[in-house]
Protein backbone atom coordinates (compact mmCIF):
# COMPACT_ATOMS: atom_id res chain seq x y z
CA UNK A 1 0.00 0.00 0.00
CA UNK A 2 1.41 3.39 -1.02
CA UNK A 3 2.01 6.11 1.57
CA UNK A 4 -0.30 9.06 0.87
CA UNK A 5 -0.29 12.66 2.08
CA UNK A 6 -2.92 15.33 2.67
CA UNK A 7 -2.16 19.03 3.09
CA UNK A 8 -4.16 22.21 3.71
CA UNK A 9 -3.26 25.61 5.18
CA UNK A 10 -2.32 25.46 8.85
CA UNK A 11 -4.97 28.07 9.70
CA UNK A 12 -8.24 28.94 7.93
CA UNK A 13 -10.17 31.89 9.33
CA UNK A 14 -13.64 32.43 7.89
CA UNK A 15 -16.67 34.62 8.49
CA UNK A 16 -17.57 38.31 8.47
CA UNK A 17 -14.65 40.58 9.40
CA UNK A 18 -12.21 37.67 9.27
CA UNK A 19 -9.65 40.00 7.67
CA UNK A 20 -9.14 41.47 11.14
CA UNK A 21 -6.97 38.41 11.89
CA UNK A 22 -4.14 40.20 10.05
CA UNK A 23 -3.58 42.20 13.24
CA UNK A 24 -2.42 39.00 14.97
CA UNK A 25 0.48 38.25 12.61
CA UNK A 26 3.90 38.24 14.24
CA UNK A 27 6.44 40.14 12.16
CA UNK A 28 7.66 43.54 11.01
CA UNK A 29 7.12 43.79 7.24
CA UNK A 30 4.49 42.58 4.77
CA UNK A 31 4.27 42.74 0.98
CA UNK A 32 0.65 42.96 -0.18
CA UNK A 33 0.18 41.52 -3.68
CA UNK A 34 -2.94 42.36 -5.67
CA UNK A 35 -4.31 42.61 -9.18
CA UNK A 36 -6.26 45.41 -10.80
CA UNK A 37 -8.11 48.30 -9.22
CA UNK A 38 -11.08 46.62 -7.52
CA UNK A 39 -9.35 45.86 -4.22
CA UNK A 40 -8.17 49.49 -4.04
CA UNK A 41 -11.50 50.87 -5.28
CA UNK A 42 -13.48 49.09 -2.58
CA UNK A 43 -11.02 49.99 0.17
CA UNK A 44 -9.69 46.51 0.95
CA UNK A 45 -6.02 47.39 0.39
CA UNK A 46 -6.23 50.38 2.73
CA UNK A 47 -8.11 48.24 5.25
CA UNK A 48 -5.45 45.53 5.16
CA UNK A 49 -2.61 48.04 5.50
CA UNK A 50 -4.36 49.71 8.45
CA UNK A 51 -4.96 46.40 10.23
CA UNK A 52 -1.31 45.44 9.72
CA UNK A 53 -0.17 48.84 11.01
CA UNK A 54 -2.17 48.33 14.19
CA UNK A 55 -0.28 45.07 14.64
CA UNK A 56 3.05 46.84 14.19
CA UNK A 57 3.71 45.64 10.62
CA UNK A 58 4.92 47.98 7.86
CA UNK A 59 3.63 47.13 4.40
CA UNK A 60 4.12 47.80 0.71
CA UNK A 61 1.73 47.10 -2.17
CA UNK A 62 2.77 45.18 -5.28
CA UNK A 63 -0.09 45.62 -7.75
CA UNK A 64 -0.79 45.24 -11.44
CA UNK A 65 -1.07 41.45 -11.56
CA UNK A 66 -2.90 40.72 -14.82
CA UNK A 67 -5.77 38.18 -15.22
CA UNK A 68 -3.27 35.68 -16.68
CA UNK A 69 -0.16 36.46 -14.60
CA UNK A 70 3.03 36.29 -16.62
CA UNK A 71 6.56 35.18 -15.85
CA UNK A 72 7.65 38.83 -16.13
CA UNK A 73 5.07 39.92 -13.56
CA UNK A 74 6.19 37.40 -10.97
CA UNK A 75 9.81 38.37 -11.54
CA UNK A 76 8.92 42.06 -11.07
CA UNK A 77 7.13 41.29 -7.81
CA UNK A 78 10.00 39.19 -6.52
CA UNK A 79 12.44 42.04 -7.21
CA UNK A 80 10.28 44.41 -5.14
CA UNK A 81 10.27 41.87 -2.32
CA UNK A 82 14.04 41.47 -2.45
CA UNK A 83 14.38 45.23 -1.89
CA UNK A 84 11.78 45.41 0.91
CA UNK A 85 12.57 42.08 2.64
CA UNK A 86 9.12 41.19 4.01
CA UNK A 87 8.56 38.39 6.50
CA UNK A 88 4.92 38.04 5.35
CA UNK A 89 3.54 37.91 1.82
CA UNK A 90 -0.17 38.71 1.74
CA UNK A 91 -2.10 38.09 -1.48
CA UNK A 92 -5.45 39.88 -1.72
CA UNK A 93 -7.69 39.46 -4.76
CA UNK A 94 -8.67 36.87 -7.29
CA UNK A 95 -6.90 33.66 -8.10
CA UNK A 96 -4.50 35.41 -10.45
CA UNK A 97 -3.14 37.65 -7.69
CA UNK A 98 -2.74 34.70 -5.32
CA UNK A 99 -1.16 32.51 -8.01
CA UNK A 100 1.31 35.25 -8.91
CA UNK A 101 2.18 35.94 -5.28
CA UNK A 102 3.00 32.26 -4.72
CA UNK A 103 5.62 32.26 -7.48
CA UNK A 104 6.91 35.70 -6.43
CA UNK A 105 7.43 34.07 -3.03
CA UNK A 106 9.56 31.35 -4.61
CA UNK A 107 11.71 33.81 -6.55
CA UNK A 108 12.03 36.06 -3.47
CA UNK A 109 13.39 33.15 -1.43
CA UNK A 110 15.39 31.67 -4.33
CA UNK A 111 16.28 34.45 -6.82
CA UNK A 112 18.73 32.16 -8.58
CA UNK A 113 16.00 29.70 -9.63
CA UNK A 114 14.63 29.91 -13.20
CA UNK A 115 10.97 29.57 -14.12
CA UNK A 116 11.75 26.49 -16.22
CA UNK A 117 13.22 24.79 -13.16
CA UNK A 118 9.96 24.98 -11.19
CA UNK A 119 7.63 23.82 -13.97
CA UNK A 120 8.06 20.06 -13.29
CA UNK A 121 5.64 18.90 -10.60
CA UNK A 122 7.13 19.08 -7.11
CA UNK A 123 10.39 20.69 -8.23
CA UNK A 124 10.04 23.94 -6.26
CA UNK A 125 12.71 24.36 -3.54
CA UNK A 126 11.74 24.72 0.13
CA UNK A 127 10.06 27.99 1.07
CA UNK A 128 9.57 29.80 4.42
CA UNK A 129 13.24 30.63 4.87
CA UNK A 130 12.41 34.35 4.54
CA UNK A 131 8.63 34.72 4.70
CA UNK A 132 5.28 33.09 5.33
CA UNK A 133 2.18 33.45 3.18
CA UNK A 134 -1.39 34.66 3.75
CA UNK A 135 -4.06 34.41 1.05
CA UNK A 136 -7.28 36.45 1.14
CA UNK A 137 -9.48 35.66 -1.89
CA UNK A 138 -11.91 38.14 -3.40
CA UNK A 139 -13.47 35.51 -5.65
CA UNK A 140 -15.02 32.16 -4.82
CA UNK A 141 -13.67 29.68 -7.31
CA UNK A 142 -9.95 29.31 -7.84
CA UNK A 143 -9.28 28.13 -4.26
CA UNK A 144 -5.70 29.29 -4.71
CA UNK A 145 -5.83 30.28 -1.03
CA UNK A 146 -6.00 26.57 -0.15
CA UNK A 147 -3.99 24.83 -2.83
CA UNK A 148 -0.55 23.74 -3.93
CA UNK A 149 -1.27 25.07 -7.44
CA UNK A 150 -0.39 28.22 -9.37
CA UNK A 151 -1.00 28.93 -13.06
CA UNK A 152 1.49 31.24 -14.78
CA UNK A 153 1.47 32.31 -18.44
CA UNK A 154 4.37 32.62 -20.85
CA UNK A 155 2.94 35.02 -23.49
CA UNK A 156 5.84 34.38 -25.87
CA UNK A 157 4.92 30.69 -26.07
CA UNK A 158 1.12 31.22 -25.73
CA UNK A 159 1.25 28.67 -22.91
CA UNK A 160 -0.22 28.47 -19.42
CA UNK A 161 1.86 26.43 -17.01
CA UNK A 162 0.30 24.84 -13.92
CA UNK A 163 2.94 24.94 -11.19
CA UNK A 164 2.39 22.29 -8.52
CA UNK A 165 4.21 22.13 -5.20
CA UNK A 166 3.14 21.49 -1.63
CA UNK A 167 5.54 24.28 -0.65
CA UNK A 168 3.03 26.81 -2.02
CA UNK A 169 0.11 25.84 0.22
CA UNK A 170 -0.49 29.10 2.14
CA UNK A 171 0.21 29.23 5.86
CA UNK A 172 -3.03 31.12 6.48
CA UNK A 173 -6.22 31.46 4.42
CA UNK A 174 -8.72 34.18 5.32
CA UNK A 175 -12.25 33.83 3.91
CA UNK A 176 -14.14 37.08 4.42
CA UNK A 177 -17.46 37.32 2.51
CA UNK A 178 -17.25 41.11 2.23
CA UNK A 179 -14.61 40.83 -0.50
CA UNK A 180 -16.54 38.62 -2.98
CA UNK A 181 -19.71 40.69 -2.39
CA UNK A 182 -18.17 43.27 -4.74
CA UNK A 183 -17.89 40.83 -7.67
CA UNK A 184 -20.08 41.54 -10.72
CA UNK A 185 -22.47 38.76 -11.82
CA UNK A 186 -20.37 37.46 -14.72
CA UNK A 187 -17.27 36.99 -12.57
CA UNK A 188 -19.43 35.42 -9.85
CA UNK A 189 -20.70 32.93 -12.44
CA UNK A 190 -17.32 32.10 -13.95
CA UNK A 191 -15.48 31.70 -10.66
CA UNK A 192 -18.36 29.78 -9.12
CA UNK A 193 -18.32 27.26 -11.95
CA UNK A 194 -14.56 26.99 -11.53
CA UNK A 195 -15.25 25.80 -7.97
CA UNK A 196 -17.80 23.31 -9.31
CA UNK A 197 -15.26 21.96 -11.81
CA UNK A 198 -12.62 21.60 -9.11
CA UNK A 199 -15.02 19.50 -7.07
CA UNK A 200 -16.20 17.40 -10.02
CA UNK A 201 -12.65 16.68 -11.18
CA UNK A 202 -11.43 15.82 -7.68
CA UNK A 203 -14.45 13.52 -7.33
CA UNK A 204 -13.50 11.33 -10.30
CA UNK A 205 -9.72 11.73 -10.16
CA UNK A 206 -7.84 8.45 -10.11
CA UNK A 207 -5.95 9.93 -7.12
CA UNK A 208 -9.15 10.57 -5.11
CA UNK A 209 -9.17 9.17 -1.56
CA UNK A 210 -11.58 8.96 1.39
CA UNK A 211 -9.95 12.20 2.58
CA UNK A 212 -10.85 14.12 -0.61
CA UNK A 213 -14.24 12.78 -1.76
CA UNK A 214 -16.34 14.16 1.14
CA UNK A 215 -15.00 17.66 0.50
CA UNK A 216 -15.75 17.36 -3.21
CA UNK A 217 -19.32 16.21 -2.54
CA UNK A 218 -20.03 19.03 -0.08
CA UNK A 219 -18.57 21.60 -2.50
CA UNK A 220 -20.86 20.36 -5.29
CA UNK A 221 -23.86 20.68 -2.96
CA UNK A 222 -22.91 24.18 -1.80
CA UNK A 223 -22.35 25.47 -5.34
CA UNK A 224 -25.63 23.97 -6.56
CA UNK A 225 -27.57 25.53 -3.69
CA UNK A 226 -25.88 28.94 -3.49
CA UNK A 227 -24.31 30.04 -6.77
CA UNK A 228 -27.59 31.15 -8.40
CA UNK A 229 -28.37 33.32 -5.35
CA UNK A 230 -24.87 34.83 -5.22
CA UNK A 231 -25.16 35.53 -8.96
CA UNK A 232 -28.58 37.19 -8.70
CA UNK A 233 -28.08 38.98 -5.35
CA UNK A 234 -24.41 39.73 -4.94
CA UNK A 235 -24.73 41.50 -1.59
CA UNK A 236 -26.20 38.42 0.10
CA UNK A 237 -23.33 37.72 2.51
CA UNK A 238 -24.74 34.33 3.52
CA UNK A 239 -24.65 33.11 -0.10
CA UNK A 240 -21.22 34.69 -0.56
CA UNK A 241 -19.88 32.94 2.54
CA UNK A 242 -21.25 29.59 1.43
CA UNK A 243 -19.62 30.03 -1.99
CA UNK A 244 -16.33 30.88 -0.27
CA UNK A 245 -16.73 27.67 1.74
CA UNK A 246 -17.54 25.70 -1.41
CA UNK A 247 -14.47 27.03 -3.17
CA UNK A 248 -12.19 26.22 -0.23
CA UNK A 249 -13.62 22.71 0.22
CA UNK A 250 -13.21 22.01 -3.50
CA UNK A 251 -9.66 23.31 -3.18
CA UNK A 252 -8.93 20.95 -0.30
CA UNK A 253 -10.17 18.11 -2.49
CA UNK A 254 -8.33 18.91 -5.70
CA UNK A 255 -5.02 20.06 -4.22
CA UNK A 256 -4.74 16.54 -2.80
CA UNK A 257 -6.51 14.53 -5.53
CA UNK A 258 -5.46 16.71 -8.49
CA UNK A 259 -7.72 17.48 -11.47
CA UNK A 260 -8.42 16.20 -14.98
CA UNK A 261 -9.18 17.00 -18.59
CA UNK A 262 -11.42 20.00 -17.89
CA UNK A 263 -8.43 21.90 -16.58
CA UNK A 264 -5.97 20.45 -19.07
CA UNK A 265 -8.10 21.70 -21.97
CA UNK A 266 -9.00 25.01 -20.33
CA UNK A 267 -5.36 25.81 -19.55
CA UNK A 268 -4.29 25.43 -23.18
CA UNK A 269 -7.37 27.09 -24.68
CA UNK A 270 -6.79 30.01 -22.31
CA UNK A 271 -3.16 30.20 -23.35
CA UNK A 272 -4.09 30.37 -27.03
CA UNK A 273 -7.21 32.56 -26.92
CA UNK A 274 -7.26 34.12 -23.43
CA UNK A 275 -10.73 32.77 -22.65
CA UNK A 276 -11.51 33.38 -18.97
CA UNK A 277 -10.52 30.24 -17.08
CA UNK A 278 -13.77 29.63 -15.19
CA UNK A 279 -15.84 30.29 -18.30
CA UNK A 280 -13.77 27.82 -20.32
CA UNK A 281 -14.19 25.24 -17.56
CA UNK A 282 -17.96 25.74 -17.43
CA UNK A 283 -18.36 25.20 -21.18
CA UNK A 284 -16.05 22.18 -21.22
CA UNK A 285 -17.32 20.26 -18.21
CA UNK A 286 -20.57 18.76 -19.63
CA UNK A 287 -18.60 17.33 -22.56
CA UNK A 288 -15.91 15.88 -20.31
CA UNK A 289 -18.48 14.37 -17.95
CA UNK A 290 -19.94 12.61 -21.01
CA UNK A 291 -16.46 11.33 -21.91
CA UNK A 292 -15.54 10.30 -18.36
CA UNK A 293 -18.79 8.44 -17.66
CA UNK A 294 -17.35 5.59 -19.72
CA UNK A 295 -14.67 5.04 -17.08
CA UNK A 296 -16.11 5.94 -13.65
CA UNK A 297 -19.28 5.45 -11.61
CA UNK A 298 -18.42 8.31 -9.25
CA UNK A 299 -20.80 10.73 -10.99
CA UNK A 300 -23.71 8.34 -10.39
CA UNK A 301 -22.58 7.83 -6.79
CA UNK A 302 -22.47 11.59 -6.18
CA UNK A 303 -25.92 12.11 -7.72
CA UNK A 304 -27.31 9.45 -5.39
CA UNK A 305 -25.66 10.96 -2.29
CA UNK A 306 -26.71 14.52 -3.20
CA UNK A 307 -30.22 13.43 -4.27
CA UNK A 308 -30.06 15.02 -7.72
CA UNK A 309 -31.01 13.40 -11.04
CA UNK A 310 -27.51 13.45 -12.58
CA UNK A 311 -24.48 15.69 -12.41
CA UNK A 312 -24.34 16.53 -16.10
CA UNK A 313 -27.93 17.81 -16.10
CA UNK A 314 -27.21 19.68 -12.87
CA UNK A 315 -24.22 21.45 -14.42
CA UNK A 316 -26.13 22.30 -17.59
CA UNK A 317 -28.98 23.80 -15.54
CA UNK A 318 -26.51 25.93 -13.63
CA UNK A 319 -24.83 27.09 -16.83
CA UNK A 320 -28.22 28.11 -18.24
CA UNK A 321 -29.10 30.04 -15.07
CA UNK A 322 -25.76 31.85 -15.30
CA UNK A 323 -26.09 32.71 -19.01
CA UNK A 324 -23.09 30.54 -19.94
CA UNK A 325 -23.27 29.34 -23.57
CA UNK A 326 -23.32 25.66 -24.50
CA UNK A 327 -20.33 25.84 -26.86
CA UNK A 328 -17.32 28.00 -27.62
CA UNK A 329 -18.75 28.84 -31.02
CA UNK A 330 -21.72 30.51 -29.29
CA UNK A 331 -19.37 32.48 -27.07
CA UNK A 332 -18.37 34.98 -29.77
CA UNK A 333 -15.08 35.52 -27.95
CA UNK A 334 -12.77 37.98 -29.66
CA UNK A 335 -10.30 36.03 -31.79
CA UNK A 336 -11.83 32.58 -31.19
CA UNK A 337 -13.11 31.94 -34.70
CA UNK A 338 -13.57 28.49 -36.25
CA UNK A 339 -10.70 29.19 -38.63
CA UNK A 340 -8.28 30.16 -35.86
CA UNK A 341 -9.48 27.31 -33.65
CA UNK A 342 -8.85 24.73 -36.37
CA UNK A 343 -5.45 26.26 -37.13
CA UNK A 344 -4.13 25.59 -33.61
CA UNK A 345 -6.22 22.51 -32.76
CA UNK A 346 -3.50 19.90 -33.29
CA UNK A 347 -0.89 21.81 -31.30
CA UNK A 348 -3.36 22.74 -28.58
CA UNK A 349 -4.54 19.13 -28.26
CA UNK A 350 -0.98 17.87 -27.89
CA UNK A 351 -0.20 20.45 -25.23
CA UNK A 352 -3.43 19.70 -23.33
CA UNK A 353 -2.63 16.00 -23.40
CA UNK A 354 0.78 16.79 -21.87
CA UNK A 355 -0.73 18.97 -19.11
CA UNK A 356 -0.12 17.44 -15.64
CA UNK A 357 -3.86 17.42 -14.92
CA UNK A 358 -4.42 14.81 -17.64
CA UNK A 359 -2.51 12.25 -15.59
CA UNK A 360 -5.29 11.87 -13.02
CA UNK A 361 -8.27 11.87 -15.39
CA UNK A 362 -10.29 8.60 -15.48
CA UNK A 363 -9.58 6.22 -18.33
CA UNK A 364 -6.56 6.51 -20.59
CA UNK A 365 -7.20 9.61 -22.73
CA UNK A 366 -4.99 10.09 -25.77
CA UNK A 367 -4.32 13.09 -28.01
CA UNK A 368 -7.12 12.01 -30.36
CA UNK A 369 -9.58 12.00 -27.45
CA UNK A 370 -8.50 15.50 -26.42
CA UNK A 371 -8.93 16.75 -29.99
CA UNK A 372 -12.39 15.14 -30.20
CA UNK A 373 -13.50 16.81 -26.94
CA UNK A 374 -12.18 20.20 -28.08
CA UNK A 375 -14.16 19.94 -31.33
CA UNK A 376 -17.34 18.82 -29.57
CA UNK A 377 -17.10 21.72 -27.10
CA UNK A 378 -16.33 24.25 -29.82
CA UNK A 379 -19.12 23.24 -32.21
CA UNK A 380 -21.62 21.97 -29.61
CA UNK A 381 -21.72 18.41 -30.97
CA UNK A 382 -22.05 15.14 -28.99
CA UNK A 383 -19.02 13.34 -27.56
CA UNK A 384 -17.90 10.28 -29.55
CA UNK A 385 -17.75 7.46 -27.00
CA UNK A 386 -15.05 4.79 -27.16
CA UNK A 387 -16.20 1.38 -28.41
Amino acid sequence: MAIMSYSVPREIYYGENAMGKLAELKGTKAAIVTGGHSMKKFGFLDKAAEILKKGGIESIIIDGVEPNPSVATVRRGAEAMLKFEPDWIIAIGGGSAIDAAKVMWCFYEHPEVTFEEIVPVGSMPALRTKAKFVAIPSTSGTASEITAFSVITDPEKSMKYPIVSGEMVPDIAILDPELPSTMPPDITANTGMDAMCHALEALVSIAATPFTTPYALEAIRLVTDNLPEAYAHGKNLDARMKMHEASALAGMAFTNASLGLVHSLAHKLGGEFHVTHGLANAILVPYIIAYNEQFTDQYAYAAEVLKIDNLSANVQRLNAQLSIPKSFQELNWDGLTAEKFEAVLDRMSQHAFEDPCTLTNPGTPCVADVKMIYKAAFYGTPIELQK
